[in-house]
């Protein structure tokens, strides 16, 4: 099935801070945009680069169907990539083509507790997750930042405790992965949120939710990184293909070895 297409028109920006713009899009293509009910909903904003569409993904931080419009928040810095410097020229009238929506991930209110972790690319869905959430849920929140000034204030249920994590010259990843590797671990049905830098995620926090605290797909079906440093979004692409088939392997081998010592 082919995927929606939808023409934007800028209708204003705004700068959060230093290193976040939000983009607010609508016009008149903006009725034929179906918005999706997960709190982690993205578009693929195309960017036409020498006859070639170039996909970028980013989350949906809210749609106002009243107003016609999505916000969409966008990581700057400076000169570096395709996005962000878009956003940051981007002036009202504007347009941009995005596939979409996606989405896979909403807060269950059956969980009796939620861990919700990540960086500034994972910040507008977990925004959207704390908004989305009961009053009476609980739980804990790392969101891991370059300093103090990056901070953006959140609506959370006063059970969901959030903590800002400044990284500083630390590589991306690297506190938020041992903060959430030494945080207190509650007792009952944890519903897992954890995305950013791909390293960090799928080395030093999946592993340790999925394997060393047993928490299954059915709770933690959203762990993966949202970029790889380093790597543009097509060889995000291709790394995170090369780790499948490696994660593949290693597992087909570790059943293998089971089945020859049972």
């Amino acid at each position: 099935m082919a995927r929606p297409r939808t023409t934007f028109t800028v209708q204003r920006t705004e700068w959060l801070t230093q290193h976040l713009i939000r983009v607010y899009l609508g016009g008149p293509g903006f009725s034929a945009f179906q918005p999706s009910e997960f709190t982690d909903s993205y578009v693929k904003f195309i960017f036409p680069r020498d006859g070639i569409d170039v996909l970028r993904t980013y989350t949906v931080r809210s749609v106002d169907t009243e107003a016609g419009e999505l916000a969409a928040d966008f990581v700057f810095h400076g000169t570096e990539g395709i996005a962000g410097p878009w956003a940051a020229a981007a002036k009202p009238g504007d347009t941009i083509d995005a596939f979409g929506p996606g989405g896979a991930y909403s807060p269950r209110a059956d969980a009796d507790w939620h861990l919700l972790a990540g960086d500034e690319s994972a910040l507008p869905a977990i925004a959207a997750a704390l908004e989305a959430m009961p009053e009476g849920a609980v739980g804990q929140v790392y969101l891991e930042v370059a300093g103090p000034d990056d901070e953006l204030p959140l609506r959370n249920p006063a059970g969901l405790e959030v903590t800002w994590l400044h990284r500083g010259t630390q590589a991306p990843g690297e506190l938020l992965a041992e903060t959430v590797r030494a945080a207190p671990w509650s007792e009952g049905n944890v519903q897992v949120f954890v995305h950013g830098e791909a390293n960090a995620v799928m080395h030093g926090i999946r592993r340790y939710i999925r394997k060393e605290r047993g928490i299954s797909a059915q709770w933690a079906n959203s762990i993966s990184g949202y970029w790889r440093r380093g790597r543009t979004e097509e060889g995000f692409r291709e790394w995170k293909s090369e780790l499948a088939a490696r994660e593949t392997t290693q597992s087909g081998a570790e059943q293998a070895a089971a089945s020859a010592g049972s």
